[in-house]
């Protein structure tokens, strides 16, 4: 796609990753693509660059508004690989161009590039430039994802430049929120915005919300959000921020979500009077199965609901491989704000949902004990324990979700 205008003499130049299916390790159905913005001002600036493999797009949009040899500011909001590694390109086109990053920025560029031949100037927060009509100032998000990470307010447009937060993996042809809208729906958006928010920022949910704050704190006018993945945000940028601090302040569905894996179908038959139970209180629920589903889809669901119900078999005196696998992948996110619980079959001494409960409390998280337990198959009887389990479970999640409204 050609540079689009997001604001007067401000251009989107990056680019779209239409086939992208896994963004180390998450799975991304929907595409992605890498966002930089160009300014047109007396000092010509540009904010981030991209993947390098989309490194030859960037610089041709470039082109495309001016000589890159031109661009006197290069604003690196952070070093991760898919949107710094055309740097060394960039800056080859760019002789005169200062960067601009932080201290932390500066030692992990260093890493990947010879960076002595660079004018590098270190910002931190609070820092401004001016490039002629407009001032830019920076601020440090550390560990938001990274340690190196910064934004961008241009306070003349009233634009903030969120690097990766705010964003979502989604390629498409429309560059803003109402567009996309307007092509697909604003659940799908949301819903992309739930699914970045599980699998890369979960654990930063104090960290947002100290700097949404700051931000607030500032008084920093914001009509638009521009971030490096996904739409930029100009129908309503207040709808994203006020996502975000409910997502990092907890907020859920009333719904259980059972996420499961099987050997011999025991465990897998168990789901049905489980689900059936918490149905009959009145309570949504959603069934995965790990092998059937991405382990990001697993991690966005379990952040969607309230209370999460772990299924596994016993295998080897302990969980099945899937089901460990998960709960690494969660226990990583450090989740807050949950009720979970475990069932799942065994043929001798069982072990899986011991183990379960282990990784559970190591989490912090709310547990509904005890578990649930079949011997080889459910029988008719243990469809009825199931049941009730499931039903008791969804009581459990009702009373706990009461407190956080």
């Amino acid at each position: 796609m050609k540079a689009v205008e997001i604001k007067p003499d401000i251009y989107w130049v990056g680019a779209i990753d239409w086939a992208i299916r896994d963004f180390h390790g998450y799975v991304t159905p929907n595409g992605t693509s890498y966002n930089n913005y160009l300014i047109l001002d007396d000092q010509i600036t540009l904010l981030d660059t991209v993947k390098y493999d989309f490194a030859d797009v960037t610089i041709d949009n470039i082109k495309g508004l001016v000589d890159p040899a031109r661009i006197k500011n290069i604003i690196i909001n952070h070093i991760e690989n898919d949107h710094v590694t055309s740097i060394e390109k960039i800056m080859a086109l760019t002789p005169h161009a200062t960067i601009y990053i932080t201290e932390k920025g500066r030692k992990g560029l260093d890493r990947f590039f010879d960076i002595s031949k660079w004018d590098i100037k270190i910002v931190k927060s609070g820092d401004s430039l001016n490039i002629g009509k407009r001032n830019l100032l920076f601020l440090e998000t550390p560990m938001l994802h990274w340690p190196d990470s910064m934004m961008t307010y241009v306070k003349e447009d009233k634009l903030l430049i969120s690097q990766d937060g705010f964003g979502q993996h989604l390629a498409s042809a429309g560059r803003f929120d109402d567009e996309f809208i307007s092509s697909s729906s604003e659940s799908a958006l949301e819903d992309a915005v739930k699914d970045y928010y599980a699998n890369i920022l979960m654990p930063f949910g104090t960290l947002i919300k100290s700097k949404i704050a700051e931000i607030q704190k500032l008084g920093l006018e914001i009509d638009m959000i521009a971030p490096d993945h996904g739409i930029i945000w100009r129908q309503d940028p207040g709808k994203i921020i006020n996502m975000y601090l409910d997502m990092a302040n907890g907020k859920a569905d009333l719904r259980v979500v059972i996420i499961y894996d099987t050997i011999w179908h025991s465990t897998e038959q168990m789901t049905l009077p489980l689900l059936q139970g918490i149905k009959d209180e009145g309570v949504d629920v959603k069934v995965i199965k790990l092998r059937a589903s991405p382990i990001s889809d697993a991690v966005k669901e379990f952040w969607k609901a309230r209370g999460c119900l772990i299924g596994s078999p016993t295998l080897n005196n302990s969980l099945f491989p899937t089901v460990a696998e998960f709960l690494t992948y969660l226990k990583g996110l450090r989740p807050k704000n949950r009720m979970i619980g475990a069932f799942g079959s065994y043929g001798w001494a069982g072990g899986a949902v011991r183990d379960a409960y282990e990784e559970f409390r190591k989490m912090g998280l709310e547990l509904s004990e005890p578990g649930m337990q079949v011997l080889y198959r459910p029988a008719p009887e243990d469809n009825q324990r199931c049941y009730e389990f499931g039903a008791d479970f969804a009581k459990k999640v009702k009373e706990y979700h009461a407190r956080f409204e």
